[in-house]
Formats: C-alpha cells, sequence, structure tokens
C-alpha cells in the first residue's frame, strides 16, 4: 500500500478527529455498497481502510512514523546487537521462552470494527449492513384538459395506478407535453427507500373557435356588411368571458385587432400575459333581398381594382 497518510489525504500533523473525518469522506465515496460491481472502487476502499486501520491506532502509527513498520503494517528488517538481523516475521523472544510477533503486541492484529464507525452510514444504507436503500419507481399517466381549463388553470381529480385518487394542481397557461410532477406518490422503495413519484402528462383538446400560439390566442370574427361599413362595437368572447370590440369603419374582411392582456398567462406569473388576437371575417347576408341588391348596384366602381392593390394582378 501507498503512504496511508497520502491514501486519506491528510498531513502527519492530522489529529485523530482529522484522520476520522478523511475517513469517513472516502468510506462514503468508496462504499462498494454504494458502487456495486466496480473493481477500482472497492480497491480504494479498501485502501483507505487499511489506511485508517494502522494510523487511527497509536501505537502502529508512531511505529509507522520511526519508520518500524511499513505501510501495510509489516515488520520492516533492522539489526539486532551483534550484527543479527530481525526475522522477516518480527518475532523475537518473549519472556517466557517463547517467540512473539512484534506486530501482534503492537496491536497489529487488531480488527477494524466497521460498526463502531459506520453505525450512521449504514443507516443511510438502508439499516442494515449490505443493504442499499432504493427509491421507488415513478409512475405515468395523462390528463387529458379542455383548452379552457389549460388556458386558465384548474384543479382536477386523477386516479393514480396505485389507485389512490388525488387533486392535482393545473397551473394557468399549461400547454400539451408539460408534466407535473407528484412527489413521494409513485412506487414504494425498496429498503427502507422513499417512494418514486407520479408524473402527470398533460394534454390539451383543441377549441372549436381559439387557437393558441405561444402565449397569444387568435380569433377568427365574423361581423356583417354593415358593421364593416359603419363600424360597431361587437361582443367578442375571451378567455375570460365576452368583451366589445370595437370594429373601425370601412374595416376589410382580415383586418386584425388586438386585445391586450387576453391571451394566457406566463408560467409562474398570472399577471403577466399574452395578447388575443382578433381577426375580422365579414359576412355577406344569408339572404340576399331586392333592395339589398339594387343598393350594391349603386354603388360606384372602385377606383383601384382590388386585386391589383394587392399586388395578385
Amino acid at each position: 500500500m501507498r503512504d496511508p497518510y497520502a491514501v486519506l489525504g491528510v498531513t502527519k500533523a492530522a489529529s485523530a478527529d482529522d484522520l476520522k473525518s478523511a475517513f469517513r469522506k472516502l468510506a462514503k465515496k468508496y462504499h462498494p455498497d454504494i458502487n456495486p460491481g466496480d473493481a477500482e472502487v472497492e480497491r480504494r476502499f479498501k485502501e483507505a481502510n487499511s489506511a485508517y486501520d494502522l494510523l487511527s491506532d497509536k501505537t502502529k502509527r508512531a511505529r509507522f512514523d520511526r519508520g518500524e513498520i511499513d505501510a501495510d503494517g509489516k515488520e520492516k528488517a533492522r539489526p539486532f546487537p551483534g550484527g543479527f538481523s530481525s526475522n522477516p516475521g518480527g518475532a523475537r523472544r518473549s519472556g517466557g521462552g517463547g517467540f512473539e510477533s512484534e506486530y501482534a503486541r503492537a496491536g497489529g492484529g487488531r480488527g477494524f470494527n466497521a460498526d463502531d464507525l459506520f453505525s450512521d452510514l449504514f443507516e443511510t444504507f438502508g439499516g442494515r449492513r449490505g443493504k442499499t436503500a432504493q427509491k421507488g419507481g415513478d409512475i405515468r399517466i395523462t390528463l387529458t384538459l379542455s383548452f379552457m381549463e389549460a388556458a386558465r388553470g384548474c384543479s382536477k381529480r386523477v386516479r393514480l395506478p396505485t389507485n389512490r385518487e388525488v387533486d392535482v394542481r393545473v397551473p394557468a397557461g399549461s400547454e400539451t407535453g408539460q408534466a407535473l410532477r407528484l412527489a413521494n406518490l409513485g412506487k414504494a422503495g425498496a429498503d427502507g427507500g422513499s417512494p418514486g413519484d407520479a408524473i402527470v402528462e398533460l394534454k390539451v383538446a383543441p377549441h372549436p373557435h381559439f387557437r393558441r400560439e405561444g402565449r397569444d390566442i387568435w380569433l377568427d370574427l365574423p361581423i356583417s356588411l354593415k358593421e364593416a361599413v359603419l363600424g360597431a362595437r361587437v361582443p367578442t368572447p375571451t378567455i375570460d368571458g365576452n368583451v366589445n370590440l370595437t370594429v373601425p369603419k370601412g374595416a376589410d374582411s382580415g383586418t386584425v385587432l388586438r386585445l391586450k392582456g387576453k391571451g394566457v398567462a406566463r408560467k409562474g406569473d398570472a399577471a403577466d400575459r399574452g395578447d388575443q388576437f382578433v381577426k375580422l371575417i365579414v359576412k355577406l347576408p344569408a339572404k340576399s333581398d331586392s333592395a339589398f341588391i339594387d343598393a350594391i348596384k349603386r354603388l360606384p366602381d372602385d377606383a383601384e381594382d382590388p386585386r391589383r392593390k394587392a399586388g395578385l394582378t
């Protein structure tokens, strides 16, 4: 193993608390339960474990600092008085006539007590050694809205695949393809993990008269020939109800008028709304009596061909 201080990322002046803090960070990062099947991560975890095991023991740390043992806790060969060197195992004669491992006498055989150090860490992994808490899976449903419900916002009661009924708040200005997330209403988690989420995908049905472009709303509004020629104030539907729209005198079919602030709201700001654009469509009477036809005949011809004026001829 390489220098245990370098493994833990601390200096030789590190305190016991510094060592413990450094090891906790590495253990959480490289624990095999978090990274299953990753051989390199497992190697890094074992290396950090061995480094902490050595340096957290005061006796072994002191002997390592003096050069008596290496980074793996093994005895280093050193001369004895009289010219003999210690044996490779670091054995010496004990007081009882036998041999005793220098490493064992220094506490080198003490095992690492993961239960003490990782008591809080294993709670994160699901409360049991070897078990990782897993978040439950998400569930998805589709919620169909009317044009008005999506434009103005609403609350809808839905039944989830888990058979639970909940009220879903749909914000004003919602569109097809938008998804709403209902936290912790998905599938149950495993080994103490939190539930997944419920994802509600929105689908907005078309409106027979309104159409939406971004935050703006468009409407084709039929007006009579008299209203077009003389001008008028005509009732006009919006998503908030009818308003009176002023049609200017001599309005052509296709003229577009704007109702400021009558579109849909920007997400998160109900006061910031788009506009409504009204396209005038001049309609002739369904039945034209002789008086109407005679009046039209008496109209003077236009001074300029309207098709030429539009660049069509």
